[in-house]
């Protein structure tokens, strides 16, 4: 009896078990995007090269601060002969030490050196900018890629909802053409063609489902959800979504993205470099001090033997040589304008595109909102024809399939139009506000 006890509570189990792991996990687009930056890869590798352009940037500023270096020895000595060279007796009868000890320390402080140390300041400076920038464009195409996923998973979930129902209402027409079949009402060729429709219905449910599940998979990948994860869009939630204030022109995206703005400061500090490559044409000046002490047992002792003075170095080679590396720098900074022109053109283009695209969406969402309707009353009328004896089964099934592509192609285009208009937002640099990415 307890045996059976046992057995009967782990199917229980068992069964709830299964339950919960077919159940969906609903989540919205602004809960996903969210989750996407902070789990992603790519975002967690942009973060890291800017924490290391910060450093860089700090271990540059370093060298205006004085260098301090000390030093100190302890030696022994093994029967050491020390001669003086002196007249007299004196030297004579000097004692052997049998140990030395010696200690410094050195002061270099850079006061000029050809404006090198600021220029370089300034350039990485402009380059943690850059990265910093080049990150939040980063993040921003994580989120139009989640999004693009999350769109696209709607899509296959609300066709495989209006292919299931078309199916329903198929396999009854089946059934139905069964027994008028029986009863010689219609011939044997109609039966096959409400089957044979049934068939390719059943194809078209198992590729919905294929895609559905390669889309759940790539989200679940992107979010690092477990990959036995199913997810759910709900469709209040998403249609929710605010598509109002779409920008019109591409002077947004010339103010606003992020990827042009890192090219412009990646320009700033071409400049800077060309102001570092100029500083080998003038000479070095540091100010210098220090501290020696010695001790040379029974022989010599050393202490506050302090010294400062200045230091002047100029590398008169350097004149001749330093001209190449100027005209490099300043090829770069060239290449690096001539590259701000071409994403400049770029962008107008990508945004026309997405605007156009964007209108093509909300046109196209109305024809088939249109297509929709005459499609339900033309089934209708072919139904009634059909009942009536005045259609058909060509006649019928052509009707259905034109009613079912015209409810996939409406519930479609209302998700196109949400995705077009965030595409417009990315182009134009304004996706990072609709989700709050500064505080990520």
């Amino acid at each position: 009896m307890k045996i059976s006890q046992l057995m009967l509570f782990g199917v229980f189990f068992i069964g709830i078990s299964s339950i919960e792991a077919q159940e969906k996990t609903s989540l919205t687009l602004d809960e996903a995007v969210k989750m996407a930056w902070e789990k992603s890869n790519e975002v967690t590798l942009a973060n890291t090269k800017v924490n290391t352009k910060m450093y860089e940037l700090k271990t540059v500023k370093n060298n205006q601060y004085p260098d301090l270096k000390i030093s100190g020895q302890y030696q022994r000595l093994t029967k050491a002969s020390i001669d003086m060279h002196n007249e007299g007796e004196s030297a004579a009868t000097l004692a052997s030490p049998d140990r030395a000890m010696l200690g410094m320390a050195n002061l270099s402080l850079p006061i000029f050196a050809g404006f090198k140390i600021q220029s370089s300041i300034d350039a990485y400076d402009s380059m943690y900018e850059a990265e910093t920038a080049t990150a939040e464009k980063t993040k921003e195409d994580v989120a139009l890629k989640v999004i693009t996923y999350y769109t696209a998973l709607y899509k296959a979930q609300k066709t495989l909802d209006v292919l299931n129902e078309n199916q329903k209402s198929a396999k009854q027409r089946v059934t139905d053409f069964t027994e008028l079949e029986k009863n010689g009402i219609i011939p044997r060729n109609d039966l096959l063609k409400a089957q044979l429709l049934v068939s390719k219905t059943q194809l078209s449910i198992d590729e919905a489902t294929n895609n559905l599940n390669n889309i759940n998979f790539y989200l679940t990948t992107l979010l690092k959800l477990a990959p036995e994860t199913k997810l759910q869009v709900n469709e209040d939630d998403f249609f929710n979504l605010k598509t109002n204030n779409a920008p019109t022109t591409d002077a947004l995206a010339l103010e606003s993205r992020k990827d042009l703005e890192a090219i412009r400061l990646q320009s700033k500090a071409s400049e800077a470099n060309i102001r570092i490559a100029k500083a080998a044409y003038y000479p070095t000046l540091s100010l210098l001090g220090g501290y020696t002490a010695l001790d040379l047992k029974d022989i010599i002792t050393v202490k506050y033997a302090m010294n400062f003075g200045l230091g002047l170095s100029y590398d008169l080679s350097g004149i001749l040589k330093n001209s190449a590396h100027v005209k490099e720098a300043e090829s770069r900074a060239l290449e690096v304008k001539n590259t701000e022109a071409i994403m400049t053109d770029r962008i107008k283009v990508e945004v026309q595109k997405s605007l156009e695209d964007y209108d093509l969406a909300i046109n196209q969402s109305v024809v088939y909102n249109e297509a929709l309707q005459q499609a339900a009353e033309n089934y209708r009328l072919v139904k009634d024809k059909f009942d009536n004896g005045l259609a058909d089964t060509n006649d019928l099934v052509e009707a259905d399939v034109e009613h079912l592509s015209a409810k996939i192609n409406t519930a479609v285009s209302k998700a196109t139009i949400i995705q077009k208009y965030y595409e417009l937002l990315s182009v134009s640099g304004q996706l990072s506000q609709s989700f709050n990415l500064s505080k990520i």
